[in-house]
């Protein structure tokens, strides 16, 4: 099929930026996953104090839900990075080379803005929760700047994935949509 491909393959380039993106992207998936690993330490904890010992939990729930958001946030890079996102490759197979290469920069173009957007206003959520003090309102109480964090830092991340996208293609180091001519 042509979507499928070898991972490692993707912007095997002479150039450092693919390769510094490519591995900051992939550092984002480990700590990504090692978020996702946590919360499901976190949730067996929290299942053990309740269930087995009878006890109450404090933080537990509310830190089990930042992470799996901060590891979804987190993670965007990454996803990005191995093609993991939802695909549907059914237009792009039928334009010719040109029509696909035009197609690729209209989706990068209106993806990258889409996403400046969101690290725009994600940003400037943080920055106001950071400027204000906030607090969840729970017994725990945590500073919501720091799980309000992942949002500007997730964003920025897949951010500068699609800025690395559009540059594998336009060298040549990647084709439009991984697909060759045939």
């Amino acid at each position: 099929m042509a979507g499928q491909r070898n991972v490692t393959a993707v912007y095997v380039s002479s150039s450092p930026f693919l390769r510094l993106v490519s591995t900051i992207s992939m550092l984002a998936g480990w700590c990504s996953a090692a978020m996702i690993v946590a919360a499901v330490g976190i949730t067996c904890q929290m299942i053990f104090i309740r269930f087995v010992l009878n006890g109450s939990t404090v933080w537990q729930t509310e830190a089990v839900v930042y992470l799996m958001v901060a590891a979804t946030l987190i993670g965007l890079s990454y996803v990005q990075r191995l093609r993991g996102h939802v695909n549907v490759d059914l237009i792009p197979l039928a334009l010719p080379k040109k029509a696909r290469m035009i197609l690729v920069f209209v989706t990068l173009s209106v993806s990258l803005l889409i996403v400046a957007i969101m690290l725009f206003y994600g940003y400037k959520f943080w920055q106001f929760a950071w400027e204000r003090g906030w607090r969840s309102d729970t017994v725990w109480g945590i500073k919501l700047w720091i799980p309000y964090l992942s949002i500007p830092v997730g964003f920025g991340l897949l951010f500068l994935q699609l800025i690395a996208d559009l540059v594998a293609v336009i060298i040549g180091a990647e084709e439009p949509f991984g697909i060759e001519d045939v």
